[in-house]
């Protein structure tokens, strides 16, 4: 099936903030064939975002974020989360542009070459969010530190970690968000790759 066997009804504006959710009433056809019946879905309507995980061939070494999340907030003891450095995608932005400027504004880190590894949704149930997940190339040496724009209210400590630590850390559930833990699979199925081509 395509987007041609969706039939928008209505679509009504919810909420209008930093974010915004739409009601879609709507009907879509259904796998005999046939238009199945009307439904009424909620959908927030956000930016796309980039993720990127910095990764330091030459010290097998990655560098992830610290900040609080509000999202963790009632479902964790500690709401700190690590995460990979990520940003919006602003109106005639490149994915690119973003993991670069995210990359010294969250972590004070300068990338060199970004090797993609894929584009997903993170919530299709309810959200229209897409995210570039990329890796990184950088040098980790020197790196630390808190970062962060102080207008945007963020307070975010870096930090470096050996690859095998930071995989550790996916399988015993500190690293604990969707992008995170796939790149960090990925980057550990083709490290050799990955090393071979940026040593």
């Amino acid at each position: 099936m395509q987007r041609d066997d969706v039939e928008i009804l209505e679509r009504e504006a919810c909420f209008r903030g930093f974010y915004r959710l739409d009601r879609l009433h709507l009907r879509h056809r259904q796998f005999s064939g046939e238009m199945g019946p009307q439904l009424s879905r909620e959908l927030f309507v956000r930016h796309d975002a980039v993720c990127v995980l910095p990764y330091d061939p030459q010290r097998d070494s990655v560098v992830l974020i610290e900040q609080f999340r509000v999202g963790a907030l009632e479902k964790s003891a500690n709401p700190w989360l690590l995460e990979l450095v990520a940003g919006l995608i602003e109106q005639d932005e490149q994915p690119e542009q973003v993991a670069h400027r995210e990359a010294s504004e969250e972590a004070g880190l300068s990338l060199g070459a970004l090797w993609p590894i894929t584009q997903y949704y993170p919530s299709p149930g309810g959200s229209d969010e897409r995210v570039h997940l990329y890796i990184g190339r950088c040098d980790s040496e020197g790196v630390g530190g808190v970062h962060g724009l102080a207008e945007e209210g963020e307070d975010i400590r870096v930090h470096v970690w050996p690859l095998e630590d930071a995989l550790d850390a996916v399988k015993d559930g500190r690293i604990d968000n969707a992008a995170s833990i796939i790149a960090l699979q990925w980057l550990a199925l083709n490290r050799a790759e990955i090393r071979g081509l940026w040593s």
